[in-house]
């Protein structure tokens, strides 16, 4: 597991590795309880449930500091994988139901790519390529003993807002929202509407096929053409923009997660915004 991608035809012939751990991570911003609803209505067989906001994220502060997904304590997030069963030993494949919901698996990937842990990957096409492959589902939640699981966090990943207000000259600071929010034309989530100041807009989800599967290489490094230099992503968040640090990742480029991303920017009044595609 040397690819932060794999197959469903891969995942079906490991489903009995010992070593494997399936998690289902869906989840709705709309509706928090619906991820876990359809992990019970049906799931790949073998599958735990997180879920982004209760597993994967820390509350939300009173002052909006470190954004809507604030990051979990590295402690705290071991102790969660712990919980289910995973431990430093095991392969972690995570999927979800893209492309609409296809950023939440990649919060996981990048959330263990944090803590140290390499044997991880996302599932290409998620649940969606699953079924359409015909393989089954099953409605019986998965139960593992619970392990230890030793955080190594590696803050070289990671980025916070002053990094990115004093990000070096010729580093590149990508936006991955939708670009009517980037421009600033609507803010459906967050107080404030626009980007970063300097940043360049790289849409998460075209970096997905309509089937919801990951483009080629190739189709990726035509999305991000010409970016040199330190590459930081941001998103509402800081969950869509993992999708970005994947898509990156497959064609060779490392990025720093900002993690807090839009939502944590604009927590601080005296921080600059911009509008419009500049």
């Amino acid at each position: 597991m040397n690819t932060p991608l794999v197959s469903v035809e891969w995942l079906q012939a490991h489903l009995g590795d010992p070593r494997l751990r399936i998690v289902d991570c869906r989840f709705s911003l709309q509706d928090p309880k619906a991820g876990r609803q359809a992990f019970l209505q049906g799931h790949i067989p073998g599958a735990i449930y997180l879920n982004l906001e209760a597993d994967l994220s820390a509350p939300v502060r009173p002052d909006r500091r470190g954004g809507r997904h604030p990051l979990p304590a590295p402690e705290v997030l071991a102790q969660t994988l712990g919980r289910v069963g995973i431990g430093n030993a095991h392969w972690v494949v995570a999927y979800d139901d893209p492309p609409a919901g296809g950023m939440y698996a990649p919060r996981l990937w990048w959330l263990l790519r944090w803590l140290g842990h390499e044997q991880v990957a996302v599932l290409d096409g998620g649940i969606g390529a699953w079924r359409e492959a015909g393989y089954a589902i099953s409605t019986q939640p998965a139960q593992y003993p619970p392990t230890s699981f030793q955080a190594h966090p590696r803050p070289e990943r990671l980025a916070d807002a002053e990094a990115v207000a004093h990000r070096p000259a010729g580093s590149v600071l990508i936006d991955s929202r939708a670009p009517e929010r980037y421009r600033g034309e609507v803010e459906p989530l967050d107080p404030v509407a626009g980007h970063i100041p300097g940043a360049i807009n790289r849409n998460w989800l075209d970096g997905l096929e309509a089937s919801g599967r990951f483009k080629s290489p190739e189709e990726q490094a035509r999305r991000f053409a010409g970016l040199e230099g330190e590459i930081i992503v941001y998103c509402g968040s800081g969950v869509s923009a993992c999708a970005n640090v994947l898509a990156l990742e497959l064609i060779g480029k490392k990025a720093r997660l900002y993690a807090g991303s839009w939502s944590d920017w604009v927590s601080e009044p005296s921080r600059p915004v911009a509008k419009g595609d500049t």
